[in-house]
């Protein structure tokens, strides 16, 4: 019985399970608060600065710490840090639901410092131990948190809707807090790897530092490209619902578009990671993907009735950004320590940038009380990214 149970145990495909399962963290906890952030805002008293931080901590988080991650599973192994991460995810879903406004930002951060360690680890755990199948995985991975996403943003609402006059917690802690159900199920499926101390591979993103790549232009080029697109789909992943609202549509039409934002993300995953590697200049798809996202915001501006065709096509653009971005990390060095060195600049400056968006497009609705100069702040960055992607999507290489 001991043998069969090991075998069980050891098998790929519930390793593979486990990392999927993990994956599935790594934005839905974060991102299906927005369906519901007038609920809370209304209930806490909060401005719409303020409701921004909610998508902006955990994408500082990141910034600083994801890095971190490489240390740590160098000291405990990459088995136990993505258990620690899941663990981190759900005490922080659990803290972010008790009702209190410290609590909701501090749960928010420790959920941003699981997720940051699983964005990192996981890569390399696949590079590990699917070395031969990291392309097509790669693709199962974005949908899968894309699909997790978008669960979480179209559900969240009815939940909050079904929770309705509960004595012993409000609607939206209630909500909140059925998010727990990802990282439980990550944990449960990853507890057969715990035998296992492996550490990461060598290039994984390291500690950011000085260095030959932070003087190169095409460094600033990729770091540029990858946090314009992640500062204007974040913007939009934060306030997608309340723009949505404001502009007539209902709170659960609303989170059904902004779950099908998630979903649309994780397409060009499916389409585009199997050719990647066989076209050599990608500058017109770094061309094309901006200007997608920024064909998807403008017809927000101007023609909001129409908001499913503009969202699935602003999340098409950025998806197909993001993969493009991170692909251009091996694509644009010559070795793994330049590659890991140009992941820790790119991610960490990038993620710095992108955090600024939700709190900066929550202050220009807060002063103005209209949504339009924030989406003119993200067709300007659009168009910005589209300048850089023209320029990281050369056929060259850092020297």
């Amino acid at each position: 019985m001991k043998k069969v149970k090991s075998v069980v145990l050891d098998h790929p495909v519930l390793l593979l399970i486990g990392v999927l399962l993990i994956a599935s963290n790594l934005r839905a906890p974060i991102i299906a608060v927005a369906p519901i952030l007038g609920l809370i805002r209304d209930s806490l008293g909060l401005t719409a600065t303020e409701g921004g931080l909610l998508t902006t901590l955990p994408l500082l988080v990141f910034a600083l710490l994801s890095p971190c991650a490489t240390v740590f599973a160098r000291e405990y192994g990459l088995e136990r840090s993505l258990m620690a991460a899941m663990v981190l995810v759900a005490v922080g879903v659990m803290m972010r639901s008790t009702g209190s406004v410290a609590m909701l930002y501090v749960g928010t951060g420790v959920i941003g410092i699981g997720a940051a360690f699983g964005n990192v680890l996981l890569p390399s755990l696949l590079k590990r131990d699917f070395p031969t199948k990291m392309v097509m995985l790669t693709a199962v991975y974005a949908l899968t948190m894309g699909v997790a996403s978008a669960l979480g943003s179209s559900l969240i609402v009815p939940i909050a809707k079904f929770a309705e006059g509960m004595s012993f917690m409000s609607d939206w802690s209630f909500a909140l807090v059925s998010m727990l159900i990802f990282p439980l199920l990550a944990i449960v499926f990853w507890l057969p790897q715990m035998r296992n101390h492996t550490a990461p591979a060598k290039d994984t993103a390291s500690l950011p530092h000085g260095g030959k790549v932070w003087h190169s232009a095409l460094a600033w080029q990729v770091t540029l490209f990858f946090g314009l697109n992640s500062f204007v789909y974040y913007i939009v992943a934060g306030w997608l619902p309340s723009i949505l609202q404001d502009a007539g549509f209902s709170e659960a039409h609303a989170g059904v578009i902004h779950g099908l934002l998630q979903l649309s993300t994780a397409a060009p995953g499916l389409l585009l990671i199997p050719f990647a590697s066989k076209i050599k200049d990608q500058r017109f798809l770094a061309f094309m993907a901006s200007t997608l996202s920024l064909l998807g915001v403008l017809g927000l501006l101007f023609m909001p009735a129409q908001a499913t065709i503009w969202t699935v096509m602003f999340g098409f653009g950025t998806g197909e950004g993001i993969i493009l971005a991170l692909s251009f990390i091996g694509l644009r060095t010559h070795s793994l320590h330049q590659a890991a060195a140009l992941s820790g600049m790119s991610q960490s400056l990038g993620y710095l940038l992108a955090a600024t968006g939700p709190i900066l497009a929550g202050s220009l609705h807060h002063a103005t009380d209209s949504w339009t100069l924030s989406l003119w702040v993200c067709a300007l960055s659009c168009a910005l990214c589209a300048m850089f992607g023209l320029l990281a999507g050369r056929n060259k290489q850092i020297s």
